[in-house]
């Protein structure tokens, strides 16, 4: 029976994907080039299908059929002399696939025939066993088709040169002792089964052996009589004891049924054992003959190794001429590719002298716009000033107002104080006009002194009080001089505190108009650089910009670190010299907080910590230096 070649070609794929053969083999495509067929045969005998003989596959042929060919025919000689020389089965012609299609139209029928042979050489070789196991692996499907191909192996290698008296039922026979090998480690495992089955009888023997014994023992006390409830349980007892009894001997006889019939498979398997190791015996005198009879095909193989070697000379020169061929198509487009670059470089030249022209007009065009940048900082920093001055004198006319109703208030006070001194006075006076008895050194007037002035300081009272009335003054004079005093300090660090406000505004809007620049700075040259690769020039131009740009960037952070270190200095001064105020004159030092909480509120960005907050923005500000490794930004490189 002829196995359909198409359908024994996908089967083997099959079989060919379990070796994980690094070239792919999962098409017929991937298979025609023959490279993923010399990694097979590597790994079926490494010893013949050596490294040096894969060397002379070529790995990537590419789509030239011709070299396909010739892995191909290389790969059918060394298939063929390895049947007849290393495993004694010459290839029939019948069994000769045509490479010239496999190559060409990889043509799925003659790939299963050269797909058979190397599945021949597998099951034959050294390593069949792991190769049969292998085959066992498989889908149910694909196994069935590879057993076919086998078969039809072994039934069709019998050279004619050779009568069957000498071979016999050679073939049949190590077929069948191939797969038959499998069929006594299946009598092994029903061998381990029967032990199993044994142990699991003595057990229910076991078993049953006690449960008789207490059956026993449970009739002996329906025996004695133990009253009605005693022996109704009993009888209970009795019959579940009695049933669980039937089922272990329904088990029992089951179990020694399977034994039996377990006994004689085991048998069976033994007596086909003892045929197969006669067979086997047979087996190996044929074996001895075989080896007698390839010792005299050696002595006809050295008169065919010059025809081989002539065809392996012939195969290496087509291979040659094959790859000048290639070479010569390869030059071909070498020069096509060469004059289309010739025509590319001559363009980027055109390209290149309109860039130098526009170069200078983009240069022109930047120094204008450099100007204008700096005529409109200008004018930002004028702008934010008169902004700044108008700040300051709403909060001193918030001030102001507030100090005049303060001072309003305070009048009124005093004016109605005033009034009531008056009211005093005038009072006594009017009294001793009316009534002489209400003269001033009177007990009455006394009374009303009293009332006026506290007991303690009354001149009249005592002299203590006349003393502590001019230690108070003297107090009250010092501390008015004192007070002017610190009037004066406070407009003094008031000024202070507004020159600080003024120069921190002035270095936050150099510092966003730095930041705006340097932002319009980068997007210029990342349109330069833009431009300079889509118009092929080189990107030293480029390079040197960037450098020049981050050298000036750096100057200008430097500077704005500066600035910013000193005002941070004069803050800390304003910080340090606030105590005083707070200690001295409770009133002075709640105005002078709260006008410099005004002013830091009104400040916008300005509040407390902005100086900090700046700080680090600009001890996180670290330009690239192409020169060194570091960055220059870093904060041990500014001097404050």
């Amino acid at each position: 029976m002829s196995v359909d070649k198409a359908e024994l070609c996908g089967s083997l794929l099959t079989w060919l994907q379990t070796f994980h053969v690094p070239s792919p083999c999962t098409s017929p495509q991937d298979l025609s080039s023959g490279l993923a067929i010399a990694y097979v045969l590597n790994q079926i005998d490494p010893s013949w299908f050596n490294e040096t003989w894969l060397q002379g596959i070529s790995e990537d042929p590419g789509p030239n059929w011709r070299l396909k060919v010739s892995n191909l025919k290389t790969i059918l000689q060394s298939l063929l002399e390895y049947s007849q020389d290393v495993l004694g089965h010459p290839v029939l012609e019948q069994h000769l696939p045509d490479v010239s299609l496999i190559g060409e139209f990889s043509d799925p029928e003659e790939l299963g025939k050269l797909l058979q042979l190397v599945l021949g050489c597998a099951i034959s070789c050294e390593k069949k066993q792991e190769h049969i196991q292998r085959i066992m692996t498989l889908e149910e499907s694909v196994q069935h088709v590879v057993m076919e191909a086998i078969q039809e192996l072994m039934t069709k290698d019998t050279p004619d040169s050779l009568s069957p008296e000498t071979y016999g039922n050679f073939d049949n026979q190590s077929r069948r002792y191939y797969f038959l090998s499998e069929e006594a480690d299946e009598g092994d495992e029903l061998r381990q089964h029967c032990l199993d089955l044994e142990r699991q009888l003595v057990l229910l023997s076991e078993e049953k052996q006690s449960l008789a014994q207490e059956n026993a023992v449970l009739r002996e006390r329906v025996g004695r009589p133990e009253g009605e409830g005693a022996t109704g349980l009993t009888a209970k007892k009795l019959l579940l004891l009695q049933s669980q009894l039937e089922q272990l001997q329904e088990e029992n006889f089951r179990l020694e049924n399977g034994r039996e019939d377990e006994r004689l498979h085991c048998a069976e398997l033994e007596r086909e054992v003892s045929e197969l190791q006669q067979r086997n015996q047979a087996l190996t005198s044929l074996a001895q003959e075989a080896q007698a009879l390839k010792d005299e095909m050696d002595e006809l193989r050295q008169s065919s190794e010059r025809a081989g070697q002539l065809e392996a000379t012939l195969s290496s020169c087509r291979r040659r001429l094959g790859e000048l061929r290639e070479l010569r198509r390869q030059v071909r487009q070498l020069e096509e590719r060469n004059a289309g670059h010739a025509e590319r470089t001559r363009q980027l030249e055109d390209e290149l002298r309109r860039a130098g022209s526009l170069r200078a007009q983009l240069e022109a065009q930047r120094r204008q716009v450099q100007e204008l940048q700096g005529q409109r900082q200008e004018e930002a920093m004028k702008a934010e000033k008169w902004l700044f001055e108008c700040r300051n004198l709403e909060e001193k006319y918030e001030l102001v107002t507030k100090e005049k109703e303060r001072l309003l208030a305070e009048r009124d006070s005093l004016r109605e104080a005033n009034e009531e001194l008056r009211c005093a006075q005038l009072q006594p006076r009017g009294l001793t006009q009316a009534d002489p008895s209400l003269d001033p050194t009177s007990p009455a007037v006394e009374n009303l002194a009293a009332e006026i002035l506290p007991a303690e300081l009354s001149p009249a009272h005592s002299p203590v009080g006349r003393e502590t009335l001019l230690r108070l003054q003297l107090e009250n004079k010092q501390l008015c001089q004192q007070e002017a005093a610190y009037r004066e300090r406070q407009e003094e660090l008031q000024r202070h505190l507004e020159e600080a406000n003024r120069a921190r505004h002035g270095l936050e809007t150099q510092l966003r108009l730095n930041q705006q620049q340097l932002l319009e700075l980068r997007a210029q040259v990342e349109d330069l650089q833009k431009a300079l690769q889509e118009q092929g020039g080189k990107t030293e131009d480029s390079t040197l910009l960037k450098r020049k740009l981050e050298e000036h960037l750096y100057v200008k952070g430097r500077s704005c670190m500066r600035q910013i270190w000193s005002c941070s200095g004069s803050e800390s001064i304003l910080r340090s010299w606030s105590p005083p105020l707070t200690a001295a004159q409770p009133g002075v030092s709640r105005s002078c907080s709260t006008a410099c909480r005004r002013r830091t509120q009104t400040c916008g960005p300005w509040r407390s910590g902005t100086v900090a907050t700046w700080t680090r923005r600009a001890r996180s500000y670290r330009p690239w230096n192409p020169n060194s490794g570091h960055p220059e930004g870093h904060p041990q490189n500014f001097t404050p």
